[in-house]
């Protein structure tokens, strides 16, 4: 399945998610989503792309640890069913949005948790988030000055 119908699949689980359990998988299966492409665009993406796709990979992963893998179904798993990257700009303004999501449904869940570990779960999770989210915009960076530079060099006279 194409990485953007997957991360618009994410972000409808995770806004009906609500709180608790069900909020914590949403946000696990949206990590392991970036961790997913994140890998594919450090495979075979863009080559200025690698790099960071490399971080948002070990970031995301990061940010799966912190919440710990939910009993899932291999059949559930979004990040399982990833098979295309067609468009790396779009998929990337989306993980981009889906991110900033999860960051917001997981400071939700902090300000109410009822115990330590709850909050501190959360917090790391954001943090993880939040990381994953600048490699992901870093990345849209680079693509634009890609194309930039492609335009400019398309312009130039040829000798």
């Amino acid at each position: 399945m194409d990485a953007v119908r997957l991360i618009l699949t994410s972000r409808r689980a995770l806004a009906g998610s609500g709180e608790g359990a069900q909020m914590f998988e949403e946000v696990w299966q949206a990590q392991a989503l970036a961790q997913a492409i994140g890998s594919r665009l450090a495979v075979s993406g863009p080559p200025e792309l690698r790099g960071e796709a490399l971080g948002l990979t070990e970031l995301a992963g990061r940010g799966c640890g912190v919440l710990g893998a939910p009993d899932l179904d291999p059949g559930d798993l979004l990040a399982a069913r990833l098979t295309e990257l067609d468009d790396a700009r779009r998929a990337l303004i989306d993980l981009s949005g889906l991110l900033g999501e999860v960051g917001i449904a997981l400071v939700g869940q902090a300000s109410s948790a009822d115990d330590q570990g709850t909050y501190w779960k959360c917090m790391e999770a954001i943090d993880a988030a939040d990381e994953s989210r600048d490699r992901v915009l870093e990345m849209l960076r680079k693509l634009s000055a890609r194309e930039e530079r492609e335009e400019r060099e398309g312009a130039l006279p040829e000798r």
